[in-house]
């Protein structure tokens, strides 16, 4: 009896364990972003690498993910404390469609000017998404400027002193 608890025990440890390594994209650390490119919500283009010489704070989220909107006010925060220091957000949605994104962005104050929104809800299926190797829903990547990703799902204030150490 002792035995087969100790068992369950330790299957469940396991399952939880796996399920936190399955969360967290791969560790991209120390690599260069993968450079894309892509239409704002202005309509205009935009690639990654014309933000070389700034921190990047490349922001995976939806309109739908309740973690992702609870997270958004830290966000607006960051930039505003960060943004004369070099500190650039873009934010990739995946969405169904654009009205439900626009209003979140809105709503939440996301007043950063890069926006882009992907057609899809499923990170497994979108292109951008599996290039950085996101599995779930809020994932932020900190690149710096010299494009290297130096943090994954950091929290706000690892985010600042990244950014005010350097």
């Amino acid at each position: 009896m002792k035995r087969s608890i100790f068992l369950i025990l330790c299957v469940l440890v396991l399952a939880v364990l796996l399920y936190f390594k399955m969360r967290t994209p791969a560790s991209n650390q120390d690599k260069i972003a993968p450079d894309f490119e892509a239409t704002l919500i202005d309509g205009s283009a935009f690639k990654l690498s014309d933000l070389r010489g700034k921190y990047v704070l490349l922001d995976f989220w939806g309109s739908w993910c309740p973690p992702c909107r609870r997270d958004n006010p830290n966000l607006v925060t960051l930039y505003d404390q960060y943004n004369s220091r070099g500190l650039e957000i873009v934010s990739v949605a995946l969405e169904k469609n654009d009205r439900t994104w626009k209003k979140a962005i809105a709503k939440d104050g996301l007043r950063w000017p890069y926006h882009i929104m992907r057609t899809s809800r499923l990170v497994a299926t979108d292109a951008l998404a599996l290039k950085y190797q996101v599995t779930d829903l809020p994932t932020k990547y900190l690149i710096n400027p010299q494009g290297k990703i130096v943090g994954v799902n950091m929290t706000k204030e690892e985010m600042a002193k990244v950014i005010k150490d350097n």
